[in-house]
């Protein structure tokens, strides 16, 4: 009853959002212009502003020529500043907090958080709240999981005070509403606190196991979810333990054992979680093999992309039967470049076509102004006036240890390409360069282990055959400098990557699934073996 008026509350709070966003679907050049210019006059009298003209600038191609894309690297000079205490360098409201992000591509960045920011993240949300709620009503009667990251060991505050990280994801949802999704939450916030990866780990089984209506889960990545899940039987006996004895709860600790009695996976979360309807998860690009192992492990439930989602950003958002997802048109202003074309000119939402791979651009009420995600979209089509994309990969994240120059988007395609012509689904999937052979190594854990070591071969010659396609990769294989791509067998691949990651201090909730990795050394990281080539094995 508390879950189901708590989630009918929210859901009439988030109406009216939504109903601006489809009329905006209709008119995306007159909804982006408008919001770019409410951006800039607000923020003319700024550092960033004074230094760039905002006070002359009238229209969009005004913008464009004043202030030129930037990366972050190119904006430290001035979150710096606003780290240290300045006022109105990048906007006039105040900073309220920092947020860090490292993802895997990258240090750690702090990106600035205003009042302004958070309202477009929540307009975005609130879009997507109220579809799902309107689609799926049942998704209101009950607890949802949203993603609680342990938190990283980072300082709280600036030098200058101001605070660092959000407590929680709720907190993107803020105001009252924030107060009615954490009456809903199946696994409180306060988990965070717990920085023992392994006691995260056990009290978030517990608090999930606890719930009996549970019917949404949101994570980031995919992986983080299957981990959770792995770890459930060996948690057992201290879970019986802790449901019958500790909260008095025997009736759900007998449903714990009959699922601990099931004899799959699937089995198991389904007598634990029956009316569980969806799971949002990054689900394209390298995230789609783990996506689909969460398929596999739910059957029940639909499985939900979540669209293009960025520390810095709200780019696009799904909606309940449409493939892809679709720009944020509210939220940010954006712009695209066309990959391959630097002698375009960024377009515009509007103008975006079929077919074609973008990098995506933000302006936000954060202060970051024609900002470089490096995130690369394809455009799968329009509903109306605006673009709907999938998200393919990381442009200008290069792995180059021989002047080979491999970028994570291209090889993104190569991989999906190369699996699906062998018929053969991964849980993960991962290229990087391993020096001491030298050569680029696929490291791969199959869906099915009964895949043999002769078509992992199969593909990872097809893979090599196809980077090859990149001018400074091939100069490296014909000059000796690279040997062809080898397969390593990996188990368990996407928990252990996981797990360096965050044993590296980035949040679990920041670790996205690449298709390539420019470290070295990830043979001694995964349980498997480097599996022979054929003229190894013949002469074995």
């Amino acid at each position: 009853m508390i879950c189901t008026a708590a989630n009918s509350l929210w859901l009439a709070g988030c109406l009216f959002e939504a109903a601006r966003y489809r009329r905006a679907l209709r008119q995306v050049r007159v909804e982006q212009e408008r919001l770019l210019l409410d951006l800039i006059r607000a923020n003319a009298s700024t550092q960033f502003g004074r230094e760039h003209g905002f006070s002359s600038i009238r229209s969009v191609r005004d913008y464009q020529h004043a202030v030129p894309p930037r990366s972050f690297d190119e904006y430290g000079i001035y979150v710096d500043r606003a780290a240290s205490g300045s006022h109105q360098v990048l906007t006039r409201e105040p900073i309220r907090l920092f947020e860090p992000t490292s993802g895997s591509a990258a240090a750690t960045k702090l990106i600035p958080y205003t009042t302004g920011l958070q309202r477009q993240f929540q307009r975005a949300i609130q879009t997507w709240i109220a579809d799902l709620y309107l689609h799926r009503p049942d998704l209101m009667r009950g607890q949802a999981y949203w993603s609680v990251s342990p938190a990283a060991v980072t300082p709280h505050h600036t030098a200058s005070g101001i605070p660092i990280g959000f407590e929680d994801d709720s907190e993107y949802v803020g105001g009252w509403q924030k107060r009615l999704v954490q009456a809903t939450m199946a696994a409180p916030a306060t988990l965070r606190r717990l920085t023992d990866i392994d006691a995260f780990q056990y009290a978030t089984v517990l608090a999930l196991v606890r719930s009996e209506s549970l019917r949404i889960i949101s994570v980031w990545n995919p992986t983080f979810l299957m981990v959770l899940l792995d770890r459930l039987p060996a948690y057992g006996d201290a879970l019986l333990h802790d449901l019958e004895l500790t909260m008095g709860n025997r009736r759900r600790a007998d449903v714990l054992r009959a699922a601990l009695r099931a004899r799959t996976g699937a089995e198991r979360h389904a007598i634990l979680w029956p009316k569980l309807g969806l799971i949002s998860c990054w689900a394209d690009a390298n995230a789609a093999a783990a996506a689909d192992a969460l398929r596999r492990q739910f059957r029940h439930a639909e499985v939900q992309p979540k669209g293009l989602i960025a520390t810095e950003g709200f780019v696009s958002l799904p909606m309940i039967g449409l493939e892809g997802s679709l720009l944020a048109v509210r939220s940010h202003f954006f712009e695209f470049a066309e990959i391959g074309r630097v002698d375009r000119a960024p377009s515009l939402a509007h103008e975006l076509e079929r077919g074609r791979f973008y990098e995506v651009l933000l302006s936000t009420a954060g202060g970051l102004y024609r900002y470089r995600l490096r995130d690369v979209i394809e455009v799968l089509g329009h509903v109306h006036e605006c673009p709907v994309m999938r998200f393919v990969g990381r442009d200008g994240y290069v792995s180059d240890w021989f002047g080979e120059k491999l970028n994570e988007a291209h090889v993104g395609r190569v991989l999906a390409e190369a699996l699906e012509r062998a018929g053969v689904k991964a849980s993960f999937a991962m290229l990087a360069c391993d020096s001491t052979l030298p050569a680029y190594v696929l490291y791969i854990d199959p869906a099915d282990a009964a895949v043999t070591d002769e078509s992992l071969e199969v593909i990872t010659q097809r893979v090599d055959a196809m980077l090859r396609q990149n001018f400074h990769y091939d100069h490296a294989r014909r000059h000796g400098q690279l040997a062809g791509v080898r397969v390593f067998r990996a188990r368990g691949a996407g928990a252990t990557y996981l797990a360096t990651r965050v044993r590296a201090g980035q949040r679990a909730g920041d670790v996205k699934p690449l298709a390539l990795d420019r470290g070295n050394g990830w043979s001694e990281r995964f349980e498997g073996l480097l599996v022979p080539q054929r003229d190894e094995r013949i002469h074995a």
